[in-house]
């Protein structure tokens, strides 16, 4: 097996941008270089958001900018089956709770409580503990909506001094210059959402299960996602995965210095594919050099 295995992971949500092809390209040329594998996987569990139409621009856009992926890739929504039985290691293990607040209710109890920070990676960090068996039944009965957090305390316990020794490495830089080894702090998003009711899994569960299942050896995304390591190599423990390597990379502005985004259509591959530019055009503006 290649010692090095990485990925690119859009989701289908919007036309890629100049920002998804500098990560896109990063991730291929250290695949190349280091004689290892690439691959694509499509992140679409919001099914509400995700469209087919998206996901096939994303093919389209790659391919267009000289790159090549295992095929098939990877759909995150033809694995919800998988993210539920990562869930079901983790309730069994006793980490992870079921959760009735609204996010009104959250943002209220964390406004009543000035000494919690109202900024997390996620928004924030709310901290929260199982209801009684009784009136976690009733309101199941009921039907009302919930969310599976992950107890940061449960956690603690369980792992005892492993949890005070969990770290990543980071071969990048986070935002703010972070580098080398780095302690692991995850409750820094409290109590984070694991998964849904009715939507079934989160981001940080899906991401996790799917990189340690398709062997990923270093994860290379922008500095915006930098601090999610912290609460991943937590999720990686406690599901018995190898951490990867993490190599964060800087963010793609636009001319007003803003990170872009996907409402940025005139930054599109698309657009900027249709208005006559070339894929030598894309890599001067991301000054890469060609290959």
């Amino acid at each position: 097996m290649p010692s090095f295995i990485t990925r690119f992971a859009p989701s289908p949500t919007g036309l890629l941008h100049l920002g998804h092809a500098y990560s896109a390209l990063l991730a291929y040329d250290a695949a190349t270089t280091a004689n290892g594998r690439f691959l694509l996987r499509i992140e679409d569990i919001d099914q509400t958001r995700c469209k087919p139409e998206f996901e096939q621009a994303i093919y389209e856009d790659l391919a267009w900018l000289g790159l090549s992926w295992e095929k098939p890739a990877r759909r995150q929504s033809e694995h919800f089956a998988d993210y539920d039985a990562a869930l079901d290691i983790l309730r069994e293990k006793g980490v992870a709770y079921r959760c009735f607040k609204t996010r009104k209710e959250i943002a209220d109890e964390i406004t009543r409580a000035p000494h919690l920070s109202p900024d997390g990676p996620d928004g924030p960090p709310y901290v929260g503990t199982p209801l009684a068996a009784l009136e976690e039944r009733s309101l199941i009965a009921q039907g009302d909506a919930f969310a599976w957090r992950l107890s940061i305390s449960a956690a603690r316990n369980l792992l005892g001094a492993a949890f005070e020794q969990l770290a990543f490495t980071e071969e990048g830089a986070g935002p703010n210059g972070e580098t080398g080894r780095i302690t692991a702090t995850p409750e820094i998003f409290g109590d984070p959402v694991i998964a849904r009711k009715d939507s079934g899994t989160s981001y940080h569960l899906a991401s996790v299960y799917d990189d340690a299942t398709q062997g990923v050896t270093h994860v290379i995304r922008g500095q915006d996602l930098f601090h999610a390591a912290h609460l991943h190599t937590l999720i990686y423990a406690l599901l018995g995965f190898p951490t990867p390597i993490y190599r964060c990379h800087k963010l793609i502005t636009g001319e007003n210095g803003k990170r872009l985004a996907k409402r940025d259509k005139s930054m599109t591959l698309r657009a900027l594919r249709e208005s006559g530019r070339h894929r030598e055009d894309i890599l001067t503006r991301l000054e890469i050099s060609s290959r």
